[in-house]
């Protein structure tokens, strides 16, 4: 049987009164009598009625709902970021919207036609690491549709965007494994042409440079589905461990890349921190029971989720056009733990 709301029409028909009445009623109208008001609000409840989003929509040209493109809710930093920004959005009135891209360029194509299909107000998107041209999402930003980018980042300019720095992050997280005596550290970051990558590959290579390491590239693995896929991850650290001089320490840029590298060792009996030194981005709560326990960049997820949505709401109750727009850059947490500890020199 098939569910059926109730509508207007259905508490005027039960009550005896004109759907007009009933509909004034409900908006408190100071042409309604008290006791109708009463009658009208209490069969209401009693009944679980509800306006329909579709049809206020219509009428107010707004649905008081947002849309959030991320790359797969499972991921820990994007289940954070969602907390945070239902935060926001409850705090103001707003139901949220989850696609996920699952890290293709088709699905978050997809993703945004049909949020847009349905109405939102604005869209929070993070890019998929297959997204090297942002002319869909441009063509959307183009027709109006208020946009908030996070994490990974759109290209272009005239957008409100929320970061964590990223640079600094990847500087201190390799700088940390060069203190504790590593000398030949590799990096597994996702998709080259993502500027979450170009900035965490910078401030690998920037720590390097400063402790006179050398650079090589041959110590830098690409992963084109951002460590979605294991297979993609077991290839590069195969790639890393049969170099002739093969790396003893690795920063991971990203969650997915970081457990998966640490499996990959346990399958291939590779002791961390004795072998090879590991330090990851992650925001697994969890990092901390792991054994070893695991030294990670842990990021301000929820942090960030909440800075994406206040900026999307603010636009779309400004009264103005919005012509300013912010780039927040939270700072990032670096925790040390035995994945990393020191070796002997």
């Amino acid at each position: 049987m098939r569910f059926e709301a109730i509508t207007i029409k259905d508490i005027a028909k039960a009550l005896g009164l004109s759907t007009s009445t009933v509909s004034r009623a409900l908006r408190d109208s100071y042409e309604i009598s008290p006791e109708t008001k009463q009658k009208v609000i209490a069969y209401a409840k009693e009944n679980n009625y509800r306006p329909n989003p579709i049809a206020l929509s219509l009428k107010e040209k707004r649905s008081s709902s947002i849309g959030v493109i991320v790359s797969e809710i499972a991921n820990s930093f994007f289940s954070q970021a969602i907390n945070g920004i239902e935060s926001i959005a409850n705090e103001k009135g707003y139901n949220v919207i989850i696609a996920q891209s699952k890290e293709e360029l088709e699905r978050e194509d997809s993703a945004l036609q049909y949020l847009a299909s349905r109405s939102v107000d604005g869209i929070l998107l993070s890019v998929s690491s297959r997204t090297s041209n942002f002319d869909h999402i441009k063509k959307l930003y183009d027709r109006g549709m208020p946009m908030v980018s996070f994490d990974c980042l759109v290209d272009f300019e005239g957008i409100h965007k929320v970061m964590v720095d990223n640079i600094k992050a990847a500087y201190e997280g390799t700088e940390h494994l060069i203190n504790k005596g590593f000398k030949n550290i590799a990096c597994i970051a996702s998709s080259s042409f993502l500027s979450i990558t170009t900035e965490r590959v910078k401030g690998y290579t920037a720590a390097l440079h400063k402790y006179n390491q050398p650079i090589q590239t041959n110590n830098i693995e690409y992963i084109p589905h951002g460590g979605l896929i294991q297979e993609e991850i077991y290839e590069a650290m195969d790639r890393l461990m049969n170099q002739k001089e093969k790396p003893d320490a690795i920063l991971a840029c990203s969650d997915r890349i970081t457990t998966n590298v640490m499996r990959y060792c346990q399958n291939k009996k590779i002791n961390i921190p004795k072998q090879l030194g590991l330090i990851g981005f992650s925001n697994l709560d969890l990092t901390d029971l792991l054994t070893p326990s695991l030294s990670v960049v842990r990021q301000p997820a929820y942090e960030m989720g909440r800075a994406a949505a206040d900026l999307l709401i603010k636009m779309l109750e400004s009264k103005r056009a919005i012509t300013e727009f912010e780039n927040v850059v939270i700072p990032s947490t670096l925790i040390e733990r035995d994945s990393s500890m020191q070796i002997k020199l």
